[in-house]
C-alpha cells in the first residue's frame, strides 16, 4: 500500500509506495519540475526510495511511465470528466 501524506496534496500529486520501490532511482532523475526525492531511509526489502517532495507535481506521469516497478507509483491528476479521478495506476 502507498504511504498517504499526512496531508492531502493539491492535484496533480504523486503517490510512491516506499514498500515497493527498489531504489532504481529512475523517477527522480526523470521527472522534469524536479519533484521527487531519494529517501536516505530504507524500506523492509533493503533499499532506499523515491518520495514526493510535496509541491510542484504537473501529473505528467513520466515517473510513472519510467518506473520498472508496477503499482509502485501512482499519478493524481485533476479530474477531466466528473468520472475520472485517478488517471495512473
Amino acid at each position: 500500500m502507498a504511504d498517504t501524506p499526512a496531508h492531502v496534496p493539491q492535484l496533480p500529486w504523486v503517490e510512491i509506495a516506499a514498500e515497493l520501490c527498489k531504489g532504481c532511482d529512475y523517477c527522480v532523475k526523470s521527472c522534469p519540475p524536479d519533484v521527487l526525492g531519494f529517501s536516505t531511509d530504507i524500506n523492509t526489502r533493503g533499499y532506499r526510495f523515491s518520495f514526493y517532495k510535496g509541491d510542484g507535481c504537473t501529473g505528467c506521469g513520466i515517473c510513472f511511465y519510467n518506473c520498472p516497478e508496477p503499482s509502485a507509483i501512482t499519478v493524481y491528476r485533476k479530474p477531466t470528466d466528473k468520472k475520472a479521478k485517478k488517471v495512473l495506476q
